[in-house]
């Protein structure tokens, strides 16, 4: 029996109503709190819920000190870390779901099960873990001790910061990588093979290009957190000269008299990661075109 057009958008009226309870309305709390006004006597955050008399002015203080004062090195310092940390995350978790998906054979559902392992543990004891490892008395930094190697590595050092993200956000790659390249059809490299190329060549000119939509959707999926990260700098370095947009962030809603201000920021934060979103969108929707064709 034919299905209804009418029936989809019944079935997504649920889903579409959770997401405007649990997101668009928070969403509207935070500009009711950026573009609201401070409690003269206590300094609490009142917000102002009528859009008409929103007032601009602290989000264009915010906005010059990210485009030309204090905040600017904060912003591109997150940019430049997620950006490494992304790098990395792919130069590890790649090969990983590549082995997953082509080469693990029985051992599949083991390695798997190894990869989903982490997310039973708190993030922040995972944390922890590192601290224990890198402190001047850790394992880790007495092993490279034995090396003459002596390094602070929780004294504000940029490198571990981009570690501990790659640490905790690297298994959110892994497992869509792997979702996509196990469903490639393998017949086409290995058609690519019989016509001539090496295995270098197919895998950049066949594997690759069939493997994008799930390398952005990877990307975007451990971007979005990476960006508002705040307790990964906090346990790994608690440095000003590692500060990034989330330790900007909970430090003017939890720790000072200006939450405007934190608002404003994760408003603006908030737009950074649509246009990455819609990046990924309009390429994955330009892949999916390619593939009717």
């Amino acid at each position: 029996m034919k299905q209804s057009p009418k029936i989809w958008p019944a079935l997504a009226a649920p889903g579409a109503t959770w997401l405007l309870a649990l997101f668009g309305i928070p969403f509207y709390a935070v500009a009711c709190v950026a573009f609201g006004t401070i409690d003269p006597i206590f300094r609490d955050a009142v917000p102002q819920w009528n859009p008409l008399a929103w007032d601009f002015g602290q989000a264009r203080e915010v906005l010059a000190s990210v485009l030309s004062g204090p905040l600017q090195g904060v912003f591109l310092r997150t940019i430049v870390y997620v950006l490494a940390a992304m790098i990395t995350s792919f130069a590890i978790g790649f090969p990983v779901a590549y082995f997953l998906a082509r080469h693990a054979g029985k051992r599949k559902l083991l390695l798997l099960t190894l990869v989903i392992v982490p997310f039973w543990v708190n993030y922040l004891m995972r944390m922890l873990a590192w601290v224990n490892l890198l402190s001047p008395s850790g394992l880790f930094s007495r092993f490279m001790g034995v090396f003459g190697i002596h390094y602070n590595w929780l004294d504000g050092s940029p490198i571990t910061v981009v570690l501990g993200l790659v640490y905790g956000y690297v298994p959110f790659l892994i497992l869509p990588m792997y979702a996509t390249l196990e469903r490639l059809d393998w017949r086409l490299v290995e058609a690519a093979r019989d016509l001539g190329a090496t295995s270098r060549q197919a895998f950049r000119l066949v594997t690759i290009p069939m493997a994008q939509a799930g390398m952005a959707a990877a990307a975007i999926l451990i971007a979005l957190p990476m960006f508002g990260d705040y307790y990964t700098n906090d346990l790994l370095s608690r440095s000003p000269r590692t500060e990034m947009l989330g330790n900007q962030i909970d430090f003017y809603v939890n720790n000072s008299q200006q939450p405007q201000r934190g608002a404003v920021l994760v408003l603006m934060l908030s737009a950074l990661l649509l246009v990455a979103l819609s990046w990924y969108l309009r390429s994955t929707s330009r892949y999916a075109k390619e593939r009717t064709k």
